[in-house]
């Protein structure tokens, strides 16, 4: 195989996903008459993030994108900043949970709320009223963005936890996944 096919195969292989959510596998056995089975999307496919909703509206713009570290204790940043049109926006859950945490950490008021399945939600710097064990609903304000984060432009820092791992919260509200353009099936015509 030549290299230019070889890294076309190896690029495309991760992402062989019909537009229908279900899972193609390709096989010496699996390829009878040059057609790819579909499987049902359970047969080895990841479970899909919850659908969270944006902490901000209307949809934010990414000001800082998450960039993790090596190593736990090396400098990165592990969330995402998102732009305000203004300072003292509403800041909203993304996922109903319970308020686990309202409080300074290093000069910075910090909002934690606790989703169930070890995912923990941070936003900073916001102003709350809010209290740890408060039950919070998808799209409820938990406070107001204060100035700061980003210099003069207002942001909020939105971080995502599950245990004690960073995740890229962008990940539960849009889909990250490469875009990738299959094939039309033998004997489908352009439309």
């Amino acid at each position: 195989m030549k290299a230019p096919a070889l890294l076309a195969a190896v690029l495309l292989l991760p992402a062989s996903i019909a537009p229908s959510g279900e899972v193609l596998t390709a096989g010496p056995a699996s390829i009878p008459g040059g057609r790819f089975p579909v499987l049902p999307a359970s047969a080895g496919r990841m479970p899909a993030e919850p659908a969270w909703e944006w902490p901000l509206a209307p949809r934010p713009r990414v000001l800082r994108a998450f960039d993790p570290p090596d190593k736990p204790w090396m400098s990165g940043h592990r969330g995402v900043d998102l732009g305000a049109a203004h300072d003292a926006v509403p800041v909203t859950t993304p996922e109903s949970g319970t308020v686990s945490f309202v409080g300074v950490v290093v000069d910075r008021p910090v909002v934690t709320i606790d989703h169930g399945n070890g995912l923990r939600s941070s936003f900073e710097p916001v102003d709350s009223s809010l209290r740890a064990g408060d039950a919070v609903a998808k799209g409820d304000t938990i406070g107001t963005l204060l100035p700061g984060h980003c210099g003069p432009r207002p942001c909020v820092h939105w971080g995502v936890r599950r245990g004690e791992e960073y995740l890229n919260p962008l990940r539960f509200v849009v889909d990250l996944r490469p875009s990738v353009l299959l094939p039309l099936a033998s004997g489908q015509g352009t439309p």
